[in-house]
């Protein structure tokens, strides 16, 4: 009896459908990179805009010194030292 022959690829129905599972995944991985650079573009513009917002409160408080302010009108209420 003779050898049967080991196929040497797969077949054509077969490698389309694994190439489409590869380039579905491959694409959503370069989805979630893109996300990423975008979530630590923003993370750095946090970072800068609390460095600002302390650079203000530090002026704030050399002006007016320990007080509290009304985000909403710009009042300004001694903070009582003894609630520290």
């Amino acid at each position: 009896m003779a050898k049967k022959k080991a196929p040497t690829k797969i077949t054509d129905a077969e490698l389309q459908e694994v190439q489409k599972y590869v380039g579905a995944l491959q694409q959503i991985q370069m989805q979630i990179g893109g996300h990423e650079m975008a979530k630590q573009e923003m993370m750095d513009n946090v970072k800068a805009l609390r460095t600002s917002l302390q650079d203000v409160q530090a002026g704030l408080e050399k002006t007016y010194g320990d007080v509290s302010i009304n985000l909403q009108d710009g009042t300004i209420t001694p903070n009582d030292a003894s609630n520290s």
